[in-house]
């Protein structure tokens, strides 16, 4: 349940990251780390981009996560 949380948030920084470039021609990350080509800056892409692929597992689980919390 966390790591879902987890891969969420940074699918969403994802996402809003991508919005500002596509929408603005500005990327928020490189601004706050450095660059595109900054070490820092390609640890949080790389972790964005293993966060969506975990984000591909939740489209298909069933909702037997919440039925369990409501049965317990």
């Amino acid at each position: 349940m966390f790591l879902d949380k987890l891969a969420l948030i940074l699918a969403i920084i994802g996402g809003l990251n991508w919005g500002s470039i596509g929408l603005f021609g500005f990327d928020l990350v490189g601004f706050l780390f450095g660059g595109q080509a900054s070490a820092m800056s390609r640890i949080i892409f790389s972790l964005v981009g293993l966060a969506a692929l975990w984000c591909i597992s939740l489209l298909f689980r069933g909702n037997n996560d919440s039925e369990e919390r409501h049965t317990s």
